[in-house]
């Protein structure tokens, strides 16, 4: 659930904001600014894909969207171009297997090192700089931002066949991330790229690692969203000889038995990311990240059976608010495969369409969930996952019954996954009530299978800052600006209340600034008020209680929304309902959601929400799905569909004013 902004913040009262502290950090050019947090890519480029210009350009396209992006470069390529320009011949042992593999023994480690820092690193700070990204460039073994454990003794064969055993070859896995490190760097740069060898805590030369590997680790400690292994290849191939032949879906244990030479590592990197993570997995290339028909992706669990394929994808890649880009284009591509007209919007939304007659239904879901993601697991015959209930449960029902309804010629069914609706913006819904007219809308939200939702309470946002000269609280009489803040709150809350007496309130928010002159202590006084609720009114006794020493800014006014039960939309449910032998409850919900930023303009348009799962199961750490209740709000949900189209042609409302907003 969400809340919506429609109206700009309206503000009462002349105490200022306190001014801000002066800026003492350093002014050079080579530390930028903190950023905000975004979704975290991690991304494993070898020499040869670094040296091509498309993965850069990616990698911009990222921070454009909002990511934090940590590269981890590979260095074949650019160590041979290091030891060519030095003239010295590169080491080798052959293994009992067969393979052959660099050999690196502590005079070796220098310039390996040297090979990265000389040659790969500044080429790839090169690259990102002229796209105006800022960057730091590192291998993982300075100041310890990665430290390894050493291999055991390497059985190697010599050129006469004899079996060797080598003590000295630097060769290890990385085993320890300074996570506090690398969090303030990805928070401070576009782009941060680190490259092999890692610490070696017992002392001596550094360990040189599989970048595979070491970014498969990095993922795992950071809490990545998305772990991308960018390869020559159009992903795994099932015959390596057949340059097309690629793995679309991988499941744990299966991506071994197509992996020969260095593609071994890569599947067994993204096999430790699974294990280790929530994170989204996908081998992609052909030296790219951005053609889908290239990749391999990982799914950490396998649906019990063909029917829960769709959910279990679905809840398996991650699409926290502002992070739904990966999960929106996942789902086209999976209706452009069954003939569904589908694109992402220009604000990100999920488009996907079957008929364009002039009898218009919109099944409104969202993509986003809130914070934070684990990994998507069946457990006990349940589907375990952030976001299971609220809401893709839902969102993959709607997809469901769009690819396998019978559309009438003069119909058109849309579904819609709508972007931020888990947060205040609500910029998926705006677009969608603002650019894509519909004659009736069900909902995307968690309701049960036998219940149907007619409304929800709207939402009343407050900020109020309250300050007083700064002086010691011991003195007579003296009041503190929480003090204030606590007494402001009070008589606010009374006065909202008085206008709408079943609302429910909440303190969700205080926090104190101490300044030479004037203290301040500022607070969130949230409200959900019940559809008939006049904003107007509480806005009014809000903000009469702004003074010199008290601001009063009103940060949220989304209306109430609540429809009958006497619709035909209701109608089409409630016979659904029978069918099934259920025997429904109705409902107006405490919550607010998207089908509140429709109601603002869409003032003729009937609504109901309906979706799968136990709605007081949300945001928390048992969310989780029922198989057996997923199927059954989806068979409903698809009769209730067919109902609608077979109710005789009502007259067409009017599209609504593009761009329109009260």
């Amino acid at each position: 659930m969400t809340t919506q902004l429609e109206r700009p913040v309206t503000t009462a009262g002349t105490t200022p904001a306190p001014a801000a502290a002066p800026d003492t950090r350093s002014a050079s050019p080579s530390v930028p600014a903190r950023r905000p947090t975004g979704p975290l890519y991690v991304v494993k480029a070898g020499s040869a894909t670094l040296d091509r210009g498309t993965i850069h350009k990616e990698l911009a396209d990222l921070v454009a969207r909002g990511a934090r992006v940590l590269l981890v470069a590979g260095g074949a390529t650019g160590i041979e171009r290091h030891y060519a320009a030095i003239d010295r011949p590169m080491p080798h042992l052959r293994l009992a297997n067969g393979d052959v593999v660099r050999y690196c023994p502590p005079e070796e480690m220098t310039h390996l090192v040297d090979a990265y820092e000389r040659v790969t690193l500044p080429a790839v700070e090169r690259e990102l700089r002229a796209l105006g990204l800022s960057v730091f460039t590192s291998v993982a073994a300075r100041g310890g931002l990665v430290s390894g454990r050493a291999n055991r003794p390497l059985k190697a064969v010599s050129g006469a066949g004899r079996t060797l055993v080598v003590r000295d070859h630097r060769a290890g896995v990385p085993t320890a991330v300074d996570v506090d490190g690398l969090t303030a760097l990805l928070e401070a740069y576009d782009v941060v790229c680190l490259s092999p060898p890692v610490a070696d805590p017992a002392g001596g030369a550094p360990l040189n690692v599989d970048a595979d590997v070491l970014a498969a680790v990095l993922t795992g400690a950071l809490g990545a969203d998305h772990l991308r292994l960018v390869t020559g290849t159009a992903g795994l191939l099932t015959d390596p000889a057949v340059p097309d032949s690629t793995l679309y879906d991988a499941y744990p244990g299966e991506g071994a038995k197509y992996a020969g030479g260095r593609m071994r590592q890569k599947v067994r990197a993204a096999e430790i990311a699974m294990a280790d993570s929530g994170a989204d997995v996908a081998i992609t290339g052909p030296h790219t990240m951005g053609v889908p028909s290239g990749w391999t992706r990982f799914w950490r669990t396998k649906e019990p059976a063909a029917d829960l394929g769709l959910l279990t994808r679905v809840a398996c890649v991650p699409s926290v608010s502002r992070d739904e880009a990966e999960l929106a284009s996942y789902l086209a591509e999976w209706c452009r495969e069954r003939g569904i007209d589908a694109h992402v919007d220009e604000v990100g939304n999920l488009v996907a369409t079957r008929g364009d007659g002039p009898r218009r239904l919109l099944l409104l879901g969202h993509l986003d969930t809130v914070p934070h993601h684990w990994p998507a697991e069946w457990r006990d015959g349940e589907l375990w996952a952030r976001g299971s209930v609220d809401a893709k449960g839902s969102l993959a029902n709607f997809l469901e019954v769009l690819a396998h309804a019978d559309i009438p010629e003069d119909a058109q069914l849309r579904v819609v996954g709508a972007v931020e609706e888990e947060i205040s913006s609500s910029k998926g819904a705006f677009h969608v009530r603002d650019r894509y007219p519909a004659d009736a809308v069900v909902i995307g939200e968690p309701s049960g299978s036998g219940t149907l939702t007619l409304g929800y309470f709207g939402l009343f946002k407050l900020r109020i800052t309250a300050s007083v000269a700064s002086g010691h609280s011991a003195g007579m009489d003296a009041v503190s600006a929480p003090d204030h803040l606590i007494d402001v709150l009070g008589r606010i809350r009374a006065s909202v209340l008085a206008e709408a007496p079943d609302a429910l309130s909440a303190v969700i928010d205080v926090r104190v600034e101490s300044g030479r002159e004037r203290s301040t202590a500022i607070g969130i006084l949230n409200f959900r008020v019940p559809p008939k609720a006049d904003v107007e009114a509480l806005t009014a006794a809000a903000l009469g209680h702004a003074a010199d020493d008290v601001r009063v800014e009103v940060l949220r006014a989304t209306p109430g929304h609540a429809g009958g039960r006497a619709g035909a939309l209701v109608k089409v449910f409630t016979r659904a309902f029978a069918q099934a032998g259920i025997r429904p409850r109705f409902v107006v919900k405490k919550g607010t959601s998207d089908m509140n930023t429709l109601a603002t303009t869409w003032h003729d348009v009937p609504m109901v929400a309906y979706g799968p799962g136990d709605s007081s199961l949300d945001h928390t750490d048992e969310e989780r799905i029922d198989p057996m209740e997923y199927r059954t709000a989806r068979t409903l949900l698809a009769d209730a569909v067919h109902r609608w189209f077979a109710l005789p042609a009502q007259p067409a409302l009017p599209d609504q004013p593009e761009g329109s907003r009260r």
